[in-house]
């Protein structure tokens, strides 16, 4: 009889073997990616962009790596939540595999969150490490940064991962979520520009969204402006997601799985 921690970890320990022999080809997605978007709008455009109240008084470059840190967790949580979740199911059906040995289908499910978080806090220091090299990090607050980033992925992969255990299909149902969630989040949650300058009625949109509340707490972080109950909020928010998502995602894989 497996603990159930050494269950969960023999499927991370599946992921990290495939990961370790085919990790190139995610290197451009979820580093280079992030980068190239960093380097355009913070010093391409940026150098367009006068310091100022809007930006805190920083660099708009200063100003956007933090805020870029939880999009690109986000992002990559996107990434790591649909097709591979998919693929487990129907083409390389490792889950079934894991399934036929002691490892009970909840386990796989949170043995396959926690990989998804091992993935985002790794990318997300790289990243970091990348920020840091261009001049655009402003001190240790950044790796206070890099955990909220990692909790505001977290809670966008576990509903999604919840998600993607009910597809049957070839993976268009993950079309929608990329085109109308994640693309307009990723514009319109406060990663560029503040959500206040949106008009009125569009803001309750940008507010429910994970990637504000990262948004709000990676900036927060990264300029040591953190007020405690602003916090507790963000973070009590994205906590409720990420557990809620988890929950859906242990049911959606025992029905699945036929457990």
């Amino acid at each position: 009889m497996l603990h159930p921690w050494q269950a969960r970890l023999l499927v991370v320990e599946s992921m990290w073997t495939w990961y370790r022999r085919n990790w190139r080809a995610t290197v451009v997605s979820t580093v280079l990616t992030p980068v190239f978007f960093l380097v355009a709008m913070g010093f391409g455009l940026g150098s367009q962009i006068q310091p100022s109240g809007l930006t805190g008084g920083q660099s708009y470059a200063v100003y956007l790596m933090p805020a870029m840190l939880a999009a690109a967790a986000v992002q990559n949580a996107a990434g790591e939540s649909t097709f591979p979740i998919l693929s487990g199911f129907k083409w390389s059906r490792v889950y079934w595999g894991m399934t036929a040995t002691p490892i009970t289908p909840a386990q796989v499910a949170t043995g396959q969150l926690l990989w998804i978080f091992f993935r985002l806090a790794f990318s997300g220091a790289v990243f970091a490490i990348v920020g840091t090299v261009l001049g655009v990090v402003t001190g240790l607050g950044i790796i206070l940064s890099l955990v909220f980033a990692v909790l505001a992925g977290m809670a966008f992969a576990a509903p999604l991962v919840a998600f993607a255990a009910t597809v049957e299909g070839e993976g268009t149902a993950f079309s929608p979520v990329f085109r109308f969630i994640v693309l307009p989040m990723t514009l319109l949650a406060g990663t560029f520009f503040p959500v206040t300058e949106l008009p009125a009625v569009v803001r309750p949109l940008a507010w429910i969204t994970p990637l504000w509340h990262g948004t709000e707490l990676t900036r927060a972080a990264a300029f040591w402006d953190l007020e405690f109950w602003p916090v507790v909020g963000h973070m009590a928010y994205l906590l409720v997601l990420t557990g809620i998502g988890g929950a859906l995602a242990v049911r959606n894989f025992r029905r699945r799985l036929g457990v």
